[in-house]
């Protein structure tokens, strides 16, 4: 996060949102509805502001951009999704395909988040939940960043390609051979930098354009 906010020459502000099973939804979209809020009371503007995560953490970015077009607000600039996860049924071919690659993230661990996550009884295809479901029309300009070798690939293909019909403008980018959230390894990772440095670009570009 302090590497994407320097990239883009920005301030950064990381939620601690709560997690389940202490806390399942929605209490996570209630906690990033209030840091949204938040900021705008402190006089940022909202086209000022992108919105971004890291695998739960995209996919909840990209479900507080949807809260916030459907409640009428002002939308941030952009939202920086980073090897989001977005489909809680996990119906993308690449958690079966790419599952003796990714060293990280495999089907039964994504069980157990979802069950923890979902309460009993809701359907893991709510768009407030699995938001590759929902409708994406209106939302502001998405940068999506995966690697190639992650079993949750698919949640961003499909992304991209709804979101494309829906009419948002879409920056889908695919790194060879990079595994889940890889610009968290950075420090020693080029393509992590490289990935963080066009990142700041987009979001500088968004900003010069209002």
């Amino acid at each position: 996060m302090t590497e994407a906010g320097r990239a883009a020459g920005a301030r950064t502000l990381g939620l601690a949102f709560r997690l389940a099973p202490e806390h399942p939804f929605p209490a996570a979209l209630d906690d990033a509805v209030a840091a949204w809020h938040w900021l705008r009371g402190q006089g940022i503007a909202a086209e000022r502001i992108v919105v971004g995560g890291d695998s739960a953490g995209g996919g909840l970015s990209l479900v507080l951009a949807m809260r916030l077009r459907d409640m009428g607000e002002a939308l941030p600039a952009m939202a920086w999704l980073l090897s989001p996860w977005t489909d809680l049924t996990m119906l993308g071919a690449s958690i079966e395909e790419n599952d003796a690659a990714d060293p990280l993230i495999h089907r039964g661990y994504l069980e157990e988040l979802a069950a923890a996550y979902v309460p009993a009884g809701m359907d893991r295809a709510d768009p407030r939940i699995s938001p590759l479901f929902g409708d994406l029309a209106g939302l502001p300009p998405l940068m999506i960043q995966v690697g190639a070798a992650e079993t949750l690939l698919d949640d961003s293909v499909r992304l991209a390609r709804r979101a494309g019909a829906a009419n948002v403008p879409v920056t889908m980018q695919v790194w060879p051979h990079m595994i889940h959230a890889f610009p968290m390894w950075n420090a020693g990772l080029d393509a992590g930098r490289r990935a963080l440095r066009e990142a700041g670009a987009a979001m500088r570009a968004r900003w010069s354009d209002v």
